[in-house]
């Protein structure tokens, strides 16, 4: 009878989630309630005002591209006209659900009512992020400390996920920063359907996040709420079958989802490489270092396997490091599962050091990330290069039909009807004005398929009628 009473107790500590009593990590006298309310508040809307500053810096310092803030400005603009999400980056009339199925994308409309502008979605990108800070913070006061709160504060605020995707254009998934981590918070205090209720939406953020949605299903089913997480897991499952095979087809021109060819035909071999090579590892070790590696402790860390391993099993090395927006969704749930791990440990002087160690780890890590141009003072102040490309921008007039280059297509895409050089035939979008970056171009034609490109032009009739640095400007003879 004692064996059978001890082992019960013991499954009920483990699927005890019940917030845990607070550990005094030496921060010091525990505020109200009602400060400590308002604190994580605060510091989200610091954030906010610090990813809309950067990235909209960037944006007029010409470093932002029409992959991907052209695409989401024209989708966006096309949603406020009350039409379908399209745009002319990607090509002709090119729908946006196309390639992403992304609808929650429609609820930013009607900021365009009010600023029609690129701007809007950095301002709008940077709030989105800064509010997925709030139920961590709030959580890990409640559970671990206020030092704790203000940690995890610093590092998912800092942090290399939210870092590269402020200072990466704007993206869909900077919605799914709030939902995931109001989701993994509810789900670790054992808020079951307030869990699922947070979570479902994702399935209109991204057709990825249903995967994830159906993982945080079967851990609601193996707390004890059965029939509601199988129901969850199977319809995220199910969603992300729908709009992969066949919403995204039905949208795309060519009737194909063209990510799926990213993956490769063998997929055994995609699994026999999954963590290699080497940038796969370093991005995980840059992930987990914030949280001491402790992350990899908590249960909730399973959360993170949907979007770790398409990541991993893409054939695409864009998806592997950690330099683009993707590990943006993975911030809530790596700060979750830090959280979730300290509040299980007992021992004062072990959790001043953890959070110590964080802090600095944190600390070390901002000037390899995205963040490291804001804390200089060439992001602050315009260049006389750049003021003089601005100015040839500013000769072309408002409402007319351009071609421009990735690196200058949203300068223009509120006023006018840009197309993307090399993605749409000359012949097809004949613009009235073509302006070009000529040195060091990227995608998608590169420096040398970009000067064949302008020759071409100009055999065709267009002529130069200015320039700024490498930037040109040739106009329809």
């Amino acid at each position: 009878m004692s064996e059978t009473r001890s082992a019960s107790q013991k499954s009920d500590a483990m699927t005890d989630t019940r917030p845990q009593p607070a550990v005094p990590d030496g921060s010091g006298p525990v505020p109200s309630a009602r400060v400590m309310g308002f604190i994580p508040w605060v510091v989200a809307a610091a954030l906010a005002v610090f990813y809309a500053a950067v990235s909209i810096r960037r944006h007029v310092e010409l470093l932002t591209s029409g992959y991907d803030l052209g695409i989401y400005d024209q989708a966006v603009r096309s949603y406020s006209l009350w039409h379908l999400p399209f745009n002319s980056v990607q090509g002709p009339h090119f729908d946006v659900l196309g390639d992403h199925f992304s609808p929650v994308l429609a609820l930013l409309a009607p900021l365009y009512w009010v600023h029609n502008s690129p701007t809007t979605l950095l301002a709008a990108q940077g709030a989105l992020i800064a509010v997925g800070v709030v139920p961590l913070m709030k959580w890990a006061h409640r559970s671990v400390g206020l030092g704790a709160g203000l940690v995890v504060g610093l590092g998912y605020g800092l942090g290399f996920g939210v870092a590269n995707a402020v200072t990466f254009d704007f993206h869909e998934v900077a919605f799914a920063a709030p939902l995931i981590s109001f989701a993994v918070v509810a789900l670790a205090e054992g808020r079951l359907t307030a869990a699922v209720a947070w979570a479902a939406p994702l399935v209109f953020v991204k057709e990825d996040l249903g995967l994830t949605v159906a993982v945080l299903g079967l851990l609601v089913a193996w707390k004890g709420r059965r029939l509601l997480g199988l129901l969850t897991a199977v319809g995220g499952a199910l969603s992300s079958a729908l709009a992969v095979l066949v919403i995204i087809p039905a949208f795309n021109p060519l009737g194909a989802n063209t990510k799926t060819t990213k993956f490769g035909t063998s997929l055994m071999h995609q699994f026999t490489t999954v963590l290699s090579p080497d940038i796969k590892i370093l991005t995980l070790v840059f992930l987990l270092a914030p949280t001491v590696f402790l992350a990899i402790r908590s249960p909730l860390l399973i959360l993170a396997a949907p979007t770790i391993a398409w990541r991993f099993l893409a054939t695409d090395p864009a998806y592997w490091g950690v330099q683009y927006h993707y590990g943006l969704v993975l911030m809530p749930i790596l700060f979750a599962a830090f959280i979730d791990v300290l509040r299980r440990r007992r021992g004062r002087a072990s959790v001043r050091w953890i959070l110590l160690a964080s802090t600095l780890i944190t600390i070390y890590l901002i000037p390899q990330n995205g963040f490291a141009a804001a804390f200089t003072s060439a992001l602050w102040h315009t260049s006389p290069s750049t003021a003089a490309v601005k100015a040839l921008l500013a000769e072309i007039p408002s409402g007319t039909t351009v071609a421009a280059s990735n690196e200058l297509l949203p300068q223009l895409s509120a006023g006018d009807h840009v197309t993307l050089i090399g993605r749409t035939p000359l012949a097809t979008s004949r613009p009235e004005f073509i302006v070009s970056e000529t040195a060091d171009v990227g995608f998608p034609l590169g420096t040398d398929g970009q000067a064949a490109w302008l020759e071409d032009a100009r055999a065709h009739g267009y002529r130069d009628v200015g320039r700024a640095g490498s930037v040109v400007l040739l106009h329809q003879g």
